[in-house]
């Protein structure tokens, strides 16, 4: 089926044979096209056109065979939120702190503009159904002419083209949660090799094709609605993702399958000429979802605001081949951590900040998958296979994976010689690019430094010197203690935070003394967020006194996020944190903030020995 021998209003249509619509009669087509995305939640590229042969995707495969179809694209964090700031504003959220983390609100300069601003601007109606989640302190009510269950193009005046934006819950990761039976058994998946073979995660696996299958349907039936509003020939659709997948190690973490999504345009024939393939065509190149506004913009015409950091895939010059697609891991719910990563499409470079803890630390929200339950039966089973392992185990400072050769990222090649080359290129990339957009992901959660504008005060966050700093703690390297001992005493905040996680870092025997000065520090300390540091620094020799030290933080710290990151340093300190079950048990009863909630019930259960891979915590 060539793309370019069907009409634009057939193509949709026979995305949905049969499905019903109905609406108004078609607005005279203007000058400029109208804009149409579909966003499903939480996937990768489950789909036909990606060469998936699970798969039953007929709705993006015709849209693929129409249109063009991004095969190396990317978003900017591996869940929701985050991942929405940058589709909302054209910004990476760790460009504006605390909009890295996962539910925040960032404080937006006055200056910026929302995409949906920028078009209104520009004279497009504006339309979201229904999700925004945008993680910082912009009204939904403010920036789109609709919002909401019943927001549609429809409602458009006479005569305007319009921005519309549909979100699809079926691929959301609370769907998994649950069996969905349908055309994908069990025995027909794979189970990729950082995975146990068990009947629950090969029943996710079939639930989550499943769902992609419902989500296509429900595509179907909204661009049924296009063609018979007649809007098929003016209208440019793209199809996406927020963010990676369900299954454990993806969603949330900064490997491939948290961050690889599927990105599919198709183009009227008025304006095929602005795509950057012929129908049909794919790109390969790497692309960000951070490239999606500008590119938006570019077809209205309007210019994007200063803020924007991406570059318009089509409907300008296309770049140049060879760019990079850059994501990130901060706080995933309730737990911390610091991340960052960079692909080429074919290579992903990884790098860890706090590489002594394992990636995989519960997170309630998604244990209640019941793939991550096995995942951890089996670990504490011991029946695991090394690379599963992983998992729970420390991780190294740098990854490089060959995607094209391990597309399940079983071999890091960052120590290999014949890698040398790409992992230089990489790191270099990396930098840059943190430094480009003033990463604030190194300002602990909650300090006044956190903020666009607050980071960038003349001298308030030396980026460059605290980026080499968080290296040289993140190598835990014993011969970098007296680096580290200097920081303690820093004019900084900054410095002194990633200061005292270095030597919280280090082996115990490595840094004994620096201990016994972090714990004079911290009576000193006027930064909460440091004394958690400090508190994790004198952890490995003096458990009982670190444990103290953050109950009182957790008593009387005012701050929720400082709370919860003393509440993390308690769980890093295992039986260690024993002294201070009453705070945590005061942390529970008080209720409140539902990180805190289940950050300390997790606590609470593992302290007191009741704890079990598919113990109820979140909400429970």
């Amino acid at each position: 089926m060539a793309g370019g021998r069907l009409s634009r209003r057939s193509l949709l249509a026979g995305t949905a044979a049969g499905a019903a619509a109905s609406g108004p009669a078609a607005h005279a087509a203007g000058p400029r096209p109208n804009i149409l995305w579909l966003v499903s939640e939480d996937n990768n590229p489950y789909v036909g056109a990606y060469g998936d042969r699970l798969a039953h995707t007929p709705t993006i495969d015709r849209l693929a065979a129409g249109g063009v179809r991004f095969a190396n694209a990317f978003s900017t964090a591996p869940v929701c939120a985050p991942s929405r700031f940058a589709l909302i504003t054209g910004a990476y959220p760790e460009t504006c702190a605390p909009a890295q983390h996962m539910r925040a609100v960032a404080r937006l300069p006055a200056s910026w503009r929302a995409t949906p601003q920028v078009l209104r601007d520009a004279g497009y109606f504006c339309t979201n159904n229904a999700k925004t989640d945008y993680n910082c302190d912009l009204d939904p009510a403010a920036i789109w002419d609709e919002h909401g269950g019943q927001a549609h193009w429809r409602a458009r005046p006479p005569g305007k083209p319009f921005f519309s934006v549909f979100n699809f819950g079926a691929t959301h990761e609370s769907q998994v949660f649950r069996p969905t039976p349908g055309r994908v058994k069990p025995q027909d998946v794979r189970v990729p090799g950082h995975l146990p073979d068990t009947p629950e995660v090969r029943q996710d696996i079939a639930s989550y094709y499943n769902l992609m299958e419902r989500m296509d349907g429900e595509l179907a039936r909204r661009l049924a609605e296009l063609a018979a509003d007649g809007l098929a020939e003016d209208t440019i659709v793209f199809y996406f993702a927020d963010n990676g997948g369900v299954l454990p190690r993806s969603k949330r973490y900064c490997h491939d399958a948290g961050l690889r999504v599927p990105l599919v345009v198709l183009a009227p024939p008025k304006w095929a000429h602005l795509l950057p393939a012929a129908p049909g065509g794919t790109v390969e190149r790497a692309v960000s979802l951070i490239d999606l506004p500008p590119t938006v913009l570019a077809l209205a015409g309007a210019t994007p605001p200063p803020q924007m950091q991406g570059a318009a895939l089509f409907g300008t010059r296309a770049p140049a081949a060879g760019r990079h697609a850059f994501g990130m891991r901060g706080r995933m719910d309730e737990v911390y951590d610091l991340v960052r990563t960079v692909t080429d499409g074919r290579w992903r470079y990884i790098r860890n900040y706090m590489p002594h803890l394992a990636a995989g630390r519960h997170g309630a929200y998604e244990w209640q998958s019941a793939a991550y339950r096995s995942l951890e039966t089996e670990h504490l089973a011991g029946r695991l296979t090394p690379a599963a392992r992983r998992f729970f185990e420390p991780r190294p400072y740098e990854e490089l994976y060959d995607l094209r050769a391990d597309p399940d990222e079983l071999e890091n090649l960052a120590a290999s010689p014949r890698a040398a080359g790409v992992l230089a290129r990489l790191r270099r990339a990396l930098d840059a690019h943190m430094l480009a957009i003033h990463d604030n992901g190194f300002i602990p959660e909650g300090s006044s430094l956190e903020g666009f504008a607050e980071s960038r005060a003349p001298g308030a966050y030396p980026l460059a010197r605290i980026m080499a700093l968080a290296a040289t703690a993140a190598q835990r390297d014993a011969k970098n203690l007296p680096a580290l001992r200097r920081g303690l005493a820093d004019d900084n905040e900054v410095i002194r935070y990633w200061s005292a996680l270095g030597i919280a870092m280090l082996a115990p025997a490595a840094a004994g003394g620096a201990r016994a000065e972090a714990e004079a520090r911290s009576r000193i300390e006027p930064s909460p967020q440091v004394r958690v540091a400090l508190a994790a620094a004198i952890g490995a020799s003096a458990p009982g006194t670190a444990a103290m030290a953050l109950a009182r933080l957790l008593d009387e710290a005012p701050a929720p996020r400082v709370r919860l990151q003393a509440l993390n340093a308690l769980e890093d300190l295992g039986q260690g944190a024993a002294p201070a079950l009453p705070a945590v048990r005061r942390a529970l009863a008080a209720g409140g903030d539902e990180y805190i909630r289940s950050a300390a019930r997790r606590l609470e259960l593992r302290l007191t020995g009741r704890y079990r891979p598919d113990s109820l915590i979140f909400g429970g």
